[in-house]
């Protein structure tokens, strides 16, 4: 129990910054959906899922081997690391230098003719990412999360001033309305044309500003590589590369695919960029989930491979495994019961009808963080590839679903690919895992947790209250009740067959 207090203190720490973090930025959704239109949101939405893919390519996999080799190697930790931060600096050179170069042909290949900018400014996002993705790392597992958290705070603060400083001020000063003595220092950078722009250049300025407050682990570099440690992290961290791009192709495809295989017109009313637009603020009221799920990631990854000697480490991590699903099941319960209060968030009504995506997108997170917690098996056994093949079958069923489901159900279709390739992928992991690494997960009392929410959230959305206070009411009671069974069963363990 105690090992499992130390995993809770670093996730709360963890999850403090990530959720105080990811919710000050998921300010900036009702923001958007206040100052731009769905089919500018839809560009963001658009160039953001393109960004999940690249920041895949442009770490190789480091990020995870990093944990892996330096753990098991504490002498040779910082050849490890100068080794690994200078490959993905080199590469991320090369990769955001041909991505500038070609610009203006990929940006009229995506149908935004003379705007090669947002191209150039996405290498040089991604480039940033990179480099600071070791550091990162490097003060995971030396389990410095104040300076991780305080960090990462800071980035996203920036990100949001900026926003609000470029488009709103910015625009208002420049008009006259408010401040006239800083209207010469906003005209002598400030282009009014500009509007998305602004999201882009903002979040270049905020990754730029981790330059300077990573310094410390920065400065410390050596810019060279010794290859016999360098290979065999990058033959441990490709198939976690194929991994992630098959996560992303997951997470992702549909928030793009909409564009292109959505039939013009099948919302009436709407562009296929609007959709886009509906579809990517709808998909934010599900980071409620993923707030808790990043949060525990950054704490279990290195949790796990520390335990991985410790002969009583398979119930561990069941007990793991198990609190994830009651925590991911409340949440699920919480936000997918609420939306008639949540769709709000969204500030124009021309967003609100996408909130019906919702629920599906939440228990698909919830699928995902357990095909996590499964994940342990094959990273402790130095069987990544089983997570990449996987992911791989995953990516392929999604493909070709979307493709399948997306001109005939729209971005329901879309929603309902992710959740059945997480189910699958879940399946199949937790069949593999009994064969490398047998862990006693509480497979039916998880299963019944699972179920029963499920049908909650979505018989609830079902019924249409007159008064919005008896809803909350009714909402408010079917998490106690929910809380309720939770502490009898795990009060008082009832015979549950255990698996």
């Amino acid at each position: 129990m105690s090992q499992l207090k130390s995993l809770a203190s670093q996730t709360a720490v963890y999850g403090a910054s990530s959720i105080v973090g990811r919710m000050l930025n998921y300010l900036l959704v009702p923001y958007y959906t206040t100052v731009f239109l769905t089919s500018e949101y839809g560009i963001v939405t658009e160039f953001y899922a393109y960004a999940v893919f690249f920041n895949v390519i442009y770490t190789y996999g480091l990020e995870t081997a990093y944990f892996r080799f330096a753990s098991k190697d504490d002498k040779n930790e910082s050849t490890i690391y100068n080794s690994a931060v200078t490959f993905i600096l080199i590469s991320s050179i090369l990769l955001s230098g041909l991505l500038y170069l070609f610009s203006s042909s990929i940006a009229n290949y995506l149908e935004y003719p003379g705007r090669g900018y947002f191209i150039q400014w996405l290498a040089a996002i991604l480039a940033l990412d990179a480099l600071v993705a070791i550091p990162f790392a490097k003060l995971r597992i030396e389990g410095k999360a104040a300076l991780f958290a305080t960090a990462k705070l800071i980035n996203i603060g920036l990100n949001i001033g900026l926003n609000l400083f470029l488009i709103s001020l910015c625009r208002q000063v420049y008009a006259g309305e408010i401040l006239p003595a800083l209207k010469p220092f906003v005209t002598s950078f400030y282009v009014p044309e500009y509007g998305i722009e602004y999201v882009f250049i903002s979040n270049l300025i905020a990754n730029a500003a981790l330059i300077v407050i990573l310094w410390k682990q920065l400065i410390i570099i050596r810019l060279k590589i010794s290859w016999a440690f360098l290979q065999p992290m990058l033959k441990y961290g490709y198939p976690i590369l194929f991994t992630g791009l098959g996560y992303a192709t997951n997470e992702t495809l549909s928030r793009w695919a909409l564009k292109y295989w959505l039939p013009e017109g099948f919302y009436p009313g709407y562009s296929n960029l609007d959709i886009l637009g509906i579809f990517g603020a709808a998909y934010k009221l599900s980071i409620f989930m993923a707030l808790g799920i990043q949060a525990f990631r950054y704490a279990a990854e290195p949790f796990f491979f520390a335990k991985s000697n410790d002969k009583e480490s398979p119930k561990l991590f069941a007990q793991v495994m198990h609190w994830f699903i009651i925590f991911g099941c409340f949440v699920f319960l919480a936000v997918g019961t609420n939306l008639d209060l949540l769709q709000y968030l969204l500030r124009q009504e021309s967003y609100r009808w996408g909130v019906s995506v919702v629920p599906t997108l939440l228990l698909a997170n919830l699928f995902f963080g357990i095909y996590f917690n499964l994940s342990v098996w094959y990273k402790l056994t130095d069987r990544t590839y089983y997570g990449t093949w996987m992911t791989i079958g995953g990516a392929m069923i999604t493909i070709v679903l979307n493709y399948l489901l997306i001109p005939v159900y729209g971005f329901h279709g879309s929603a309902v690919v992710t959740l059945v390739v997480y189910i699958l992928m879940v399946i199949t992991s937790y069949t593999l895992s009994k064969k490398y690494y047998p862990i006693p997960y509480q497979l039916t009392r998880g299963t019944f947790y699972i179920v029963i929410t499920a049908v909650v959230v979505f018989t609830t959305n079902t019924i249409s209250l007159e008064s919005q206070w008896l809803a909350t009411a009714f909402h408010m009671l079917l998490l106690f009740l929910f809380i309720l069974v939770v502490w009898r069963l795990e009060k008082v363990q009832l015979p549950l067959k255990t698996s």
